[in-house]
């Protein structure tokens, strides 16, 4: 899968992180392509408070252990 993620809160303006078989993630600057979209999402982190609406899977809301401020938008790819 493939993160399409614009806003601020990551290293970069615009970034896309792909997750691989094995589990790990890899952060790149810019679009990288293809791009087959599944779904759009609007994620908002505040302190350990993340709050997530995704175009597929409706609300969630999560606690994480880290602290961060960050507002996204974001496509998720196949």
């Amino acid at each position: 899968m493939k993160y399409i993620e614009a806003g601020i809160g990551n290293r970069w303006w615009i970034r896309t992180e792909t997750e691989l078989e094995d589990g790990t993630e890899v952060e790149e600057p810019g679009l990288v392509g293809p791009i087959r979209v599944r779904s759009v999402y609007v994620r908002c982190w505040v302190g350990r408070t993340v709050v997530l609406w995704d175009s597929k899977d409706g609300w969630k809301k999560v606690r994480k252990s880290r602290r961060a401020w960050k507002f996204l938008l974001g496509v998720v790819s196949w």
